[in-house]
C-alpha cells in the first residue's frame, strides 16, 4: 500500500498488482482513524465504496486517468444520491444527477468517499463558521483549517483523499492550502463547469483543486475542464491549454511594493522573502510593481454588488427562515438586502478598469508571486475577531477571480511557532500550466513534506513531450523564456520543452531588439536556443505577428532535428552587427550589460 495517496503511487500500486479494494479499505481505515466528527457531513457507504472498487478492479484501469484515487467533495457540489447541505441542514436537498465535474472524475475511475464540510453557503475564509464546528487542521490543531473549503483541504493533508474539490470566490481554494501545507489549484473562470455547485456569488466562482502535489492537481484538472452546455458561465479553454507543469528556465515574475505587503509577524515576512529568493535562483526575474489597483478592487468584494449576488442566490432561505443561517454567514447576506444597482454599476466598472490593468501587467509578467494569507490565525484568533480575522486572510486573494485570472497555492515552509506559510501565483486566465511549472520547482525546494503526512515533496515533473496537435520551435532570441518578447509565445500556447543548440551552419547579427539567424556556406558556428512545444494552430497566428526580415523555416541542430525555427532573410543582416562568436542572444545580453 502507498505510503501517501498521490497519483502516481496509486499507479505505481496498480500496475504491480496492487487491489482497487485495497486501496478503497485503506481510504475507510484513514477515515476511521482520523477521527474528527467535523469533517465529513455525508458518507458514502463503505459497502458501496468497496462495491466500486470491486467494479473497477474488475474492469481494469481501461486508460483511465484517476483510476481507483480516492477522493471527497465540499458539500455545496451536487453527487447524486449524496445530500447536498451548503452547511445549512435546512436547506439539504438530495440531488438526483452528478454535477458535470463530479460525473467527469468518476467517468475517469475516481471513487468518492463523501462530502465535507464548510464554512456555510462557501462564505468565508477560517473553516470555522459551520453549525456541525470546524474541521480539525492535521498540521495544528490550534489552527484554523482555512475556509470556506475546511473539510476538502483537511481530508487530503490528513492522507485520507488523494485529492478533493473545493469552490473558491475570494480564496476559498487557496487559504485552506496555506493553512494545511497542501496545494490549491484555482482555475480559470468558466474553465471549469459550476452547474451542480451551490452559488456563492456565481459569476465570479470556480471549481477548485486540493492535492499533496502541483502535478496531482493539474492531471485532475485536465479530467474536469471543458464547458458545459446547459452552463451559462462555462467557456472553452484556448487551443493547446493543459494544466500539468510546464517548467521554464526563466521566467519574468512581479512582487508588491514592499510597503504593500502586510505580515502578522516577522516570520511571514521572512518566509515569503525566501521564497522570493527560492523563485530567482530557479531562474526567475523578481520586478516590483504596484498592486494598489487591485486591493482597492479586492475590498469591493463584500462592499457592493458581488455582497447582493450573494444575497440574490439565497434571498427564499434569508428572508423566510434567517435563524437557518449561520449568524456571521447571515449578517453579510442580509447587508446585500440593501444595495443599490447604481452603486452596483460603479463596481462592475471598476473591475472592468482592474482587468485591463491585469492584462497589462501580464502582457510583460509571467507570474505576480503573492504570499497566499498575511499570517495563520489560531481557533482562538478567530474567536476573538470572527470578521477582521477572516478579512485578514483574503488580502492577497480577493481580486483575482473578480480579475479573471488564475491562481495556484503552494507551500513555502514554517514560522517558528509551527504554523505552515505559502506563496500564491498568480498568472492571467488559462495561464495553469505555466503556474504550474513554476509552483512545482518551488514545492520541492520549499523544504516541507505533503501535508500531515510527513512523505517527502517529490522533485518537480520534467516537461511532458510533445503532445498530438503540437509543434517543435526554435527560439533564439527575445521569445526565449524569461526574455521580452517570450510573453507572446506564451500567449499562443506555446511551452518550454528543452534547451537546444543548432548545427554550427548559422551566422548571428544583432538586428537591434532581436536577432537574426542565417543559414551560410561556409564559416558557420553553432547558436544556443530553446525549443518549445506549440499547437499547430497556433504557429500561422504567430508568424503573422514576427515582423521582417524574420520568419519561420527548418532550422538543422546539433542532434540532427529540423523543428520550425526563426530564421532571417540575407539582405536583412546586411550591414548589422556580426555576433556569432558570443554563441547566443543570452550571452550577447550579458556582455552588453557588463559593457
Amino acid at each position: 500500500m502507498p505510503e501517501v495517496f498521490t497519483l502516481p503511487a496509486l499507479a505505481n500500486f496498480f500496475a504491480a498488482g496492487g487491489s482497487p479494494v485495497a486501496v478503497a479499505d485503506a481510504a475507510l481505515a484513514r477515515i476511521a482513524a482520523w477521527d474528527d466528527p467535523a469533517l465529513f457531513l455525508a458518507r458514502v457507504p463503505p459497502s458501496t465504496v468497496r462495491a466500486r472498487a470491486a467494479t473497477l478492479a474488475a474492469e481494469g484501469p481501461q486508460g483511465r486517468a484517476l483510476f481507483s484515487v480516492p477522493f471527497v467533495l465540499k458539500d455545496n457540489i451536487d453527487a447524486a444520491g449524496v445530500p447536498t447541505t451548503a452547511a445549512c441542514p435546512d436547506y439539504a436537498y438530495t440531488p438526483a444527477e452528478d454535477a458535470p465535474v463530479v460525473a467527469r472524475l468518476l467517468a475517469a475511475g475516481a471513487v468518492l468517499l463523501g462530502k465535507v464540510n464548510l464554512d456555510q453557503f462557501a462564505t468565508g475564509l477560517n473553516g470555522t463558521r459551520s453549525p456541525h464546528g470546524a474541521p480539525r487542521n492535521p498540521v495544528l490543531p490550534d489552527c484554523v483549517p482555512g475556509g470556506s473549503s475546511s473539510g476538502s483541504a483537511t481530508a487530503v493533508a490528513a492522507g485520507i483523499a488523494a485529492f478533493s474539490l473545493g469552490t473558491d470566490t475570494a480564496g476559498s481554494g487557496r487559504v485552506p492550502a496555506m493553512l494545511n501545507n497542501i496545494v490549491g489549484l484555482k482555475p480559470s473562470l468558466g474553465l471549469v463547469p459550476t452547474q451542480g455547485v451551490v452559488p456563492a456569488c456565481r459569476s465570479l466562482d470556480v471549481v477548485s483543486v486540493f492535492a499533496l502535489t502541483v502535478a496531482d492537481a493539474g492531471a485532475v484538472l485536465e479530467v474536469m475542464a471543458g464547458p458545459a452546455s446547459a452552463d451559462r458561465y462555462s467557456r472553452a479553454a484556448p487551443v493547446g491549454w493543459r494544466a500539468v507543469p510546464a517548467p521554464q528556465p526563466a521566467w519574468q515574475l512581479a512582487a508588491p511594493l514592499p510597503e504593500q505587503l502586510v505580515f502578522d509577524s516577522p516570520d511571514d515576512a521572512a518566509l515569503y522573502d525566501a521564497a522570493l529568493a527560492r523563485a530567482e535562483a530557479l531562474g526567475g526575474t523578481v520586478t516590483r510593481v504596484d498592486i494598489a489597483p487591485f486591493l482597492a478592487i479586492a475590498r469591493r468584494l463584500y462592499d457592493g454588488a458581488w455582497v447582493a449576488e450573494r444575497t440574490a442566490a439565497l434571498r427564499d432561505l434569508l428572508t423566510t427562515k434567517p435563524e437557518a443561517i449561520h449568524p456571521v454567514t447571515r449578517g453579510i447576506l442580509e447587508a446585500g438586502l440593501d444595495k443599490r444597482t447604481i452603486d452596483a454599476w460603479d463596481d462592475f466598472h471598476a473591475a472592468a478598469e482592474a482587468r485591463r490593468l491585469a492584462r497589462a501587467l501580464f502582457a510583460r509578467t509571467d507570474i505576480l508571486l503573492l504570499p497566499t494569507a498575511p499570517g495563520a490565525p489560531t481557533l482562538a484568533d478567530l474567536a476573538a475577531e470572527p470578521v477582521a480575522a477572516n478579512s485578514r486572510l483574503g488580502t492577497y486573494t480577493n481580486f483575482v477571480n473578480i480579475c479573471d485570472l488564475s491562481a495556484l497555492a503552494v507551500p513555502s515552509g514554517f514560522r517558528a511557532n509551527g504554523r505552515p506559510a505559502g506563496v500564491t501565483l498568480v498568472g492571467p486566465a488559462f495561464a495553469e500550466a505555466r503556474l504550474a511549472g513554476l509552483g512545482a520547482a518551488l514545492h520541492a525546494v520549499a523544504g516541507v513534506t505533503l501535508g500531515a503526512t510527513g512523505a517527502a515533496t517529490p522533485p518537480p515533473p520534467v516537461p511532458p513531450p510533445l503532445a498530438p496537435g503540437e509543434l517543435p520551435l526554435l527560439a533564439i532570441g527575445a521569445h526565449m523564456a524569461g526574455l521580452p518578447l517570450n510573453p507572446q509565445v506564451l500567449r499562443h500556447g506555446g511551452r518550454f520543452l528543452s534547451a537546444a543548440r543548432t548545427a554550427p551552419l548559422y551566422r548571428f547579427h544583432d538586428l537591434g531588439n532581436r536577432p537574426g539567424l542565417v543559414r551560410v556556406a561556409e564559416g558557420g558556428v553553432a547558436i544556443a536556443g530553446e525549443v518549445w512545444a506549440f499547437p499547430a494552430a497556433s504557429v500561422g497566428p504567430f508568424l503573422a505577428e514576427i515582423p521582417p526580415p524574420l520568419g519561420f523555416g527548418r532550422v538543422t541542430l546539433e542532434d540532427g532535428s529540423t523543428p520550425l525555427g526563426f530564421l532571417c532573410e540575407a539582405a536583412g543582416v546586411i550591414g548589422m552587427p556580426d555576433i556569432s562568436a558570443t554563441g547566443g542572444w543570452r550571452a550577447h545580453i550579458r556582455g552588453k550589460e557588463r559593457a
